[in-house]
């Protein structure tokens, strides 16, 4: 009898110091670890790209958001630049120089190797319009390295963002 309380007690103490020693604090993890890719490979996060989204210009978007709203539709583009603590956004342009939105994953559903700015980019997800509170935009802003065109006097921001079912990241330099 007693070896099975040491035995319930051992098992315990297994989860109890992998649980403690697990990160949710936007630690490395298997997605958001740096990668070393050749020019032409591809990676991908999330879920697989479907090919049949309809295929939309983020210029367009910006033109009329609310076109685009809430439907599932596949973009293109380069990496602008990323969350540096987590992987978890990035901002996506049509080419160097362009107009870029911020792409999210779903509630952190995945995320994107912390140095994967540069690279293109193929995405499935759907445009959102919402407004960021001032909390939200300091952190963006202080802890991420995002950039906002346009800040509200009240310190928030409304955006048209990008929410990410998934994502083809390939090395092109």
């Amino acid at each position: 009898m007693k070896g099975k309380y040491v035995f319930l007690a051992a098992l315990i103490g297994l989860f109890a110091v992998n649980g403690f020693g697990q990160k949710d604090d936007g630690g490395t993890n298997e997605q958001n670890a740096p990668v070393t890719l050749k020019t032409g490979q591809t990676i991908k996060r999330g879920e697989a790209l479907s090919g049949k989204a309809k295929k939309v210009s983020i210029e367009n978007v910006f033109k009329e958001p609310g076109k685009f709203a809430d439907q599932k539709v596949a973009v293109s583009g380069v990496i602008v630049r990323s969350c540096k603590m987590e992987g978890c956004w990035m901002e996506l342009a049509e080419k160097e120089g362009g107009r870029s939105v911020r792409v999210t994953f779903g509630d952190h559903a995945f995320f994107i190797p912390l140095n994967a700015a540069g690279m293109k980019v193929n995405a499935e997800g759907v445009f959102k319009a919402k407004t960021l509170s001032k909390e939200q935009v300091d952190h963006l802003i202080n802890e991420d390295g995002a950039k906002f065109e346009n800040r509200n006097t009240d310190g928030t921001v409304t955006e048209v963002s990008f929410d990410a079912t998934g994502v083809e990241l390939t090395k092109t330099k």
